[in-house]
């Protein structure tokens, strides 16, 4: 087969992967904000960082096992979080403008954390396949 055509189906694979993961990601992060306003009502944006951290935690293992197939320990968990920090502060930026000015954000902040995810999906594909997983 082509190179060029098995490397293609590779970065389509590894974004499709990344985006399910991304998925779950969105999942974990919304569960775990809402968790936190429930114990601390009012708390968008603490809760906002944790759920973060948490989720992008959840991220780092199911992508280097599921989409990338790297798995690299402690260190490589730490490249993930400070490359992501770019699409980080791209998701958690947009959150808190939304949290900030639109009411129904507020109402319902997972609409905000979904803005955001979606906000900061390429950025952290791009890096996380270029400096975390770079061999994949």
């Amino acid at each position: 087969m082509n190179a060029n055509i098995v490397a293609h189906r590779s970065w389509r694979n590894q974004t499709v992967r990344f985006g399910l993961v991304g998925a779950i990601g969105f999942l974990v992060d919304a569960g775990t904000l809402y968790a936190y306003l429930w114990a601390a009502p009012g708390h968008f944006y603490s809760g906002r960082a944790l759920s973060y951290v948490v989720a992008a935690s959840v991220n780092w293992l199911l992508n280097a096992s599921f989409t990338f197939g790297r798995v690299g320990g402690f260190g490589q968990w730490g490249r993930f979080l400070l490359f992501n920090l770019g699409g980080g502060g791209v998701n958690y930026g947009l959150y808190a403008a939304l949290v900030a000015t639109a009411p129904l954000a507020a109402q319902r902040p997972v609409l905000a954390v979904a803005a955001g995810a979606i906000a900061g999906f390429g950025v952290n594909f791009l890096v996380s396949r270029k400096f975390v997983f770079d061999d994949a």
